[in-house]
């Protein structure tokens, strides 16, 4: 590389970091529930699914934190 001429840096960015991947149980006892929870939960398109072979199911466990929304109290509702 010349002197003077700036290297290019690249931005990180949240899409850039990898997923965080889970099985069925993992994923249920992460959120505190049961695996056929998670089983429904994928059923229903609540989160995805991602299937490696005929039968090893893995979960990105972001979206899993992606559907934690805080609930709201009686301060906030009064």
């Amino acid at each position: 590389m010349p002197e003077g001429v700036p290297m290019e840096k690249k931005i990180t960015t949240i899409d850039d970091a990898p997923r965080r991947w889970g099985g069925l149980t993992l994923a249920a006892d992460y959120i505190g529930v049961s695996e056929k929870t998670i089983r429904r939960m994928i059923a229903l398109g609540e989160i995805t699914g991602y299937r490696m072979g005929k039968r090893l199911i893995r979960v990105d466990l972001d979206e899993l934190d992606a559907l934690m929304k805080p609930m709201p109290n009686a301060k906030t509702v009064a």
